[in-house]
């Protein structure tokens, strides 16, 4: 088929800090697209596709295998978080602040993951 990989993207008024924070705090490998513009090399991905009532979206979430502890380990580095996991049915989740006003979800799914 030809396609090798997914690229996401984030918008921020602060991309320099929310770079920091993958390269500092997740410690994600990247390379220098050029000017400090870093590209990070994510973990295994899945998309799902949800039915909308006629709006268009995308979100981007991390998945991990236990919420309590990956939010424990990501507070001692900085991250703060919107407030304790909470039950959504398909998992345990929360959200990442990060700079700029970006929020990403976390979760511990409840559903099998194809990664």
């Amino acid at each position: 088929m030809g396609i090798i990989g997914t690229h996401n993207l984030l918008y921020s008024p602060e991309p320099d800090a929310v770079r920091a924070v993958f390269r500092d705090v997740l410690g994600y490998e990247h390379v220098n697209a050029g000017e400090g513009w870093l590209i990070f090399k994510l973990p295994p991905a899945e998309v799902g596709v949800h039915p909308s009532d006629g709006d268009t979206s995308h979100a981007m979430s991390f998945i991990c295998d236990e919420i309590t502890s990956t939010m424990a380990e990501l507070g001692a580095k900085g991250i703060e978080f919107t407030g304790p996991p909470e039950d959504h049915g398909y998992g345990l989740v929360t959200y990442m602040k990060l700079p700029g006003g970006l929020q990403i979800q976390l979760y511990e799914p409840r559903h099998p993951t194809a990664i």
